[in-house]
């Protein structure tokens, strides 16, 4: 696949990265050859200095073959204006960055694509709903909902109150059960659990279920001591935070922590009196203290440093609050991050690799999530008639090792996938692939 990036900058490097693993024919084109020295001297793929703003540009890189154009510079008009000269180039797909919340409203998708730009990612908004979803569920690291939650993917830390720890999995999650383990982290390795399997204390299970079920799996995990949030104080006053306060249920009350005096005063001129804008540093105990952090069931620190964030959310976890979210943009720190036990993780660099992900694939996919505490994929595919996945049933497939089916939606209902499910054209199925590349799988489906 022939795949074109415009923006060498901390998505595009990222995306390039990850694409060039999966053996695709990159090409990254960014107009400062410092952005490019490093990756094309350590990566399998073709750097090239020059604007894809530039029709001879495009042309020279490959536009008129390109199976997708990504635009993730940070000038969204140019973003834009890539777009549509990579699409009028010959380019079949192409995707933008922009900061304009205005432009990802469904409404405007159809005025995009006639334009030639076939996809809009902006990463804040989407890191933004990760972390309400976090914060709706305290005792959940991670939530992602199929079909408006008709099926419900939960990350879960395992601590010493879990009922159901030690235990073959065959044992606790059998045909019968209400929901299925899907992946594990177990120490440093990611698990796509069999039979035989268990869980252990501190290992981050990932679970399939459906909505009414979700306070039984609380119970088994022993997490209906976890109190709801209510108060919120939010360290960082940036694009990500503005997008989370403004998704915030009713219910949820918020602070905000920003250090720039000049943009405290831009925060207050955003949202309305019953969101508190205190002009501090989020490192510093006693401010914190005096604004009720002791009283506060959630910490989410968001500054473009990692090092604050992680070190803000371990200050908050010691001041009693058990909820806590991180924003942590450099990868090299995730794994310590995870390792102190930091609570839910939120990388903008991953959350776009995700939505982009879906464009390369061409069965009918209708989302794809990026997990990166177990370096796996979970993809919805709809199988057409007659494809491979339709004709037999789930336990005669033979999936390629690393990979499971965790549930499907039918009709509008949730329901789980055992060996004797038969999958049918049309419905929803949710599939996890670790280690594995998501194009082998989607032949499945075609």
């Amino acid at each position: 696949m022939k795949i074109i990036i415009s923006g060498a900058y901390a998505i595009g490097t990222y995306l390039a990265k990850l694409l060039s693993r999966n053996r695709q024919d990159i090409v990254l084109m960014d107009e400062n050859p410092e952005n490019l020295e490093k990756i094309g001297r350590d990566y399998d793929l073709l750097t090239m200095e020059a604007s894809a703003n530039s029709i001879n540009s495009l042309k020279e890189a490959g536009a008129r073959d390109a199976d997708l154009f990504i635009a993730v510079t940070p000038n969204e008009t140019a973003n834009l204006a890539a777009c549509v000269m990579a699409h009028h180039l010959g380019a079949k797909k192409t995707v933008a960055r922009v900061d304009s919340a205005e432009y990802v409203e469904p409404q405007n998708q159809e005025f995009f694509q006639q334009m030639g730009v076939s996809s809009i990612i902006y990463p804040e908004m989407l890191a933004a709903k990760d972390i309400i979803n976090g914060l709706k569920m305290s005792w959940v690291r991670q939530r992602w909902d199929v079909h408006d939650g008709a099926l419900v993917m939960l990350g879960i830390k395992l601590r010493e109150t879990c009922e159901i720890l030690n235990r073959p999995l065959k044992e606790i999650s059998g045909p019968d059960d209400p929901y299925h383990v899907v992946a594990i982290k177990h120490n440093n390795e990611t698990i796509i659990p069999g039979g035989n399997d268990t869980l252990q204390l501190y290992d981050l299970a990932y679970f399939m279920t459906t909505k009414n079920y979700i306070p039984y799996v609380r119970k088994i995990v022993g997490k209906e001591h976890y109190v709801d949030v209510k108060n919120v104080m939010v360290m960082g006053g940036g694009k990500t935070a503005v997008r989370a306060v403004n998704m915030m249920p009713e219910y949820m009350n918020a602070k905000i922590i920003e250090l720039d005096p000049a943009r405290c005063e831009e925060l207050n001129d955003i949202f309305d009196e019953d969101t508190l804008v205190i002009n501090g540093d989020g490192r510093d105990i006693g401010l914190l203290q005096e604004e009720g952090l002791r009283n506060t069931q959630a910490f989410v620190a968001l500054t473009s440093n990692a090092e604050t964030n992680i070190l803000a959310c371990l200050t908050a976890k010691r001041m009693g609050v058990r909820k806590t979210v991180a924003s942590v943009e450099n990868v090299d720190y995730i794994g310590t991050a995870e390792s102190l036990d930091i609570g839910t993780i939120v990388n903008k660099k991953a959350v776009a690799a995700s939505h982009i992900y879906q464009m390369m694939l061409d069965a009918n996919v209708d989302n794809v999530k990026f997990l990166m505490s177990v370096n796996a994929d979970v993809a919805e595919f709809v199988p057409c008639a007659d494809c491979k996945i339709t004709r037999k049933p789930v336990k005669d497939m033979k999936l390629p090792k690393g990979v499971t089916i965790g549930g499907l939606v039918r009709n509008g209902e949730g329901m789980l996938v055992s060996g004797n499910t038969q999958i049918q054209a049309g419905d929803s199925v949710v599939v996890f692939c670790h280690d594995v590349d998501m194009k082998k799988i989607e032949k499945l489906f075609m």
